[in-house]
């Protein structure tokens, strides 16, 4: 209190003003005596240095998951991931200009709605990957028919987005409104718990498949000649590595998430939001090093019949245009299962 300026409290003693902290810091453009650090939403000054190498890291891990996912023709596999490194890139690029004025509101907006909203992209990828597995391996012992599960995970995390980019949204343009900012944030709040129990579900259906194939392996598979690829595919130390990657991208992501919901449901500016050590590990380290890991072990390299597949898939679509006489002349069914097929 003793930081704000004496004409501050004359104004605020008169009949038509209030004494409202935040519609006073929100004029606050710079640091100042009267606009110290501890009053930013952040209360610090972010590590300029982290945030170049995370901007850097999520640049590398987008190009490289894209040059080989171009090169593959794994294509919708590719696209969520890229698009998710990049919105990360953009949000930590954002956070350079805050190393030296924690108040610039642009680079604060920013980098709030990228760094949120990037992870949801990356899932949708993750969330792909089941319905390959699951044809691959023995598409008898999934629960529901494999090529479901993007119409049933891919919509929920795009819901997810929605939720948090509608918080996002407001939470950025509401000002000195604080009903608005409220309200975004119980939005960002939500999406992000919507998405871990999203995730949740998702891992549940995962191990529960994963429990059922290695006893279908341990009992029958190995006795059963027509399922020789099958069994073969199981033991592949590519295919587990790529395994094991999806895995670790899953459990990063899910930490991550987990974390954003404690940060946020304290309301903008409290004790956890304010601590960069957590925030550099358990949200910056935790996505990008899930990101790393599906950039630096590709399906297209490590298993194969996840990209034929899909490179199956365009060749027949591109093939089915040409017969009909184009894109515009295939009928809204066949575009529905192109869609399908190829995520």
């Amino acid at each position: 209190m003793d930081l704000l300026p004496p004409s501050f409290f004359v104004a605020a003693d008169s009949e038509n003003d209030t004494f409202d902290l935040r519609q006073y810091y929100d004029l606050c453009n710079e640091i100042t005596p009267y606009c110290p650090v501890q009053a930013t939403t952040l209360g610090y000054f972010p590590n300029r240095g982290i945030n170049i190498f995370f901007a850097i890291g999520f640049g590398l891990a987008g190009v490289t998951t894209l040059v080989l996912g171009i090169w593959k023709r794994t294509w919708s596999y590719t696209a969520f991931i890229t698009a998710g490194c990049m919105l990360e890139m953009a949000g930590y690029i954002a956070r350079v200009p805050l190393a030296d004025n924690p108040w610039n509101k642009t680079g604060f907006q920013t980098q709030i709605v990228a760094v949120i909203l990037a992870p949801t992209l990356v899932c949708i990828s993750v969330y792909l990957t089941l319905k390959h597995v699951c044809l691959a391996l023995h598409p008898g012992l999934s629960r529901v028919r494999p090529g479901l599960y993007p119409f049933i995970f891919v919509p929920l995390d795009v819901s997810c987005l929605v939720v948090q980019a509608i918080g996002g949204i407001l939470a950025a343009s509401a000002g000195d409104n604080f009903a608005m900012l409220r309200n975004g944030n119980r939005a960002i709040i939500a999406g992000i718990a919507l998405q871990v129990v999203v995730l949740l579900f998702f891992g549940s259906v995962a191990a529960d498949y994963y429990v059922r194939v290695r006893s279908w392996v341990r009992v029958d598979g190995v006795h059963e000649e027509r399922h020789h690829e099958a069994v073969s595919l199981w033991r592949d130390k590519k295919f587990r590595l790529f395994v094991y990657a999806v895995v670790g991208a899953y459990c990063g992501i899910l930490i991550r998430c987990i974390y954003r919901i404690a940060e946020m449901a304290g309301g903008w500016g409290n004790h956890i939001m304010q601590d960069e050590p957590s925030f550099i590990v358990l949200e910056g380290f935790m996505v990008l090093i899930a990101c790393c890991l599906l950039a630096a072990f590709p399906p297209g390299f490590l298993f194969p019949q996840m990209a034929a597949r899909m490179a199956r898939v365009e060749n027949a679509g591109t093939e089915k245009s040409k017969h009909a006489g184009g894109v515009k002349e295939a009928t809204g069914t066949d575009h529905v299962d192109d869609v399908a097929h190829d995520c």
